[in-house]
């Protein structure tokens, strides 16, 4: 079994300690000595210049997915030149009424080279095992979709392999996409 070690630091800044006056400001210190500047968000009402909690769940997800999908492309000798992802994630009451991140959307874009690129299928299939193999996805009650964003801005929405999710239509601007390199063409 692994660990996982973070430390966090938190210090009052003043005599009271109302909820409107407090610092949410904090710091994470991870291994090897690296710190993040951390708050609660805005909202609640943090920081705005520092990173949030909710930023960084969101963030692990898209990493562990995206770590995930290299991982399963390179076993199927797939060349992963670049990849990025602009996930998002959605606050409501959970079922027991409580204020969770309830949802969480994967926007990865994915850009392959080499002599054997992979079809859209593939693509899919890759996503699908990427998602499945998440532990992190897998460690968390918040729904997760993944929407795979294609060189020509089209999205192809699929829902977590265990959800019953409607899908629904999205279209993009792909004009970020790096055009200097070989990605795949959607039949």
């Amino acid at each position: 079994m692994s660990e996982y070690r973070a430390s966090l630091n938190w210090k009052r800044d003043r005599d009271d300690l109302k909820y409107a006056t407090y610092t949410r400001d904090h710091t994470w210190s991870f291994h090897e000595g690296e710190s993040v500047p951390v708050s609660s968000a805005p909202e609640f009402p943090g920081n705005a210049e520092r990173v949030d909690s909710e930023e960084t769940f969101v963030a692990a997800i898209s990493a562990c997915h995206v770590l995930t999908f290299r991982a399963v492309a390179a076993k199927h000798r797939f060349v992963v030149v670049a990849d990025s992802d602009a996930a998002v994630g959605y606050t409501k009451m959970n079922s027991e009424g409580r204020l969770a991140i309830t949802l969480v959307e994967l926007r990865p874009e994915i850009a392959f080279s080499g002599e054997m690129l992979p079809t859209p299928e593939q693509i899919d299939s890759m996503d699908q095992l990427s998602h499945q193999e998440c532990f992190i996805a897998n460690s968390v009650n918040s729904e997760i979709v993944v929407v795979p964003v294609t060189p020509e801005g089209r999205l192809t929405i699929r829902p977590r392999v265990d959800t019953n999710r409607p899908l629904r239509p999205l279209v993009v601007d792909a004009g970020s996409w790096p055009q200097d390199i070989k990605a795949y063409e959607p039949s």
